[in-house]
């Protein structure tokens, strides 16, 4: 697939009070954990955005800062597409370590020239975990020019220009989608990592 992807690490992690990319979950760093399933999927290359260039970053990993000031995931998307050497980009969000290979692999078999995929979960897009079209670099710029940095409001933008289809999250899927940003909501995520039986039920 002529795809890239890119590591989203997060911002200040305000409510978390630490740094999500260096959490540990089942012993391993986040930032390892989601670059290693980034690399399962082979893409042509691998992006990390972030605030400063990372001192774990590999060095097969390109660094793209948010240009200032950074207005979240929406900047780190932009800054992604514009660096993109390739037809897409996949989003992954550093603190969704729940995600796994088969799932994103599901989403490159739905992707078309000019068009990417974003699964949708009640009515809710979950943009942190998609492919956009390289042709969607103008409308991330226009909404960093704008005053709504939504990426709701963005994603239904792009689903109204088809640049993006719409791929409907299963109800067993949902738990791929989790993600951590309050210290109880690590706790709890390596409790149930670790309780085979509290996944079951």
């Amino acid at each position: 697939m002529n795809i890239s992807a890119v590591l989203l690490a997060g911002g200040e992690s305000r409510r978390m009070g630490k740094d999500k990319a260096t959490l540990l979950f089942r012993g391993e760093p986040l930032w390892r954990i989601q670059l290693d399933l980034l690399r399962k999927l082979a893409p042509v290359e691998i992006l990390i955005s972030w605030r400063n260039d990372p001192a774990w970053r590999p060095a097969d990993v390109y660094f793209v800062a948010d240009a200032p000031p950074s207005r979240g995931p929406l900047s780190g998307i932009s800054a992604a597409l514009a660096r993109a050497a390739t037809t897409h980009l996949l989003t992954l969000a550093i603190d969704m370590p729940f995600m796994n290979e088969q799932y994103l692999y599901s989403l490159y078999s739905a992707i078309e020239p000019g068009r990417g995929v974003i699964p949708v979960m009640e009515e809710r897009a979950e943009p942190l975990a998609a492919i956009y079209p390289v042709e969607a670099r103008a409308d991330f710029a226009a909404a960093l020019s704008g005053s709504d940095f939504s990426l709701q409001k963005l994603a239904k933008e792009l689903l109204s220009k088809d640049r993006l289809r719409v791929v409907q999250v299963k109800k067993e899927e949902e738990a791929l989608f989790r993600n951590l940003n309050e210290p109880m909501d690590l706790k709890r995520a390596n409790f149930v990592a670790d309780q085979p039986s509290a996944i079951r039920s």
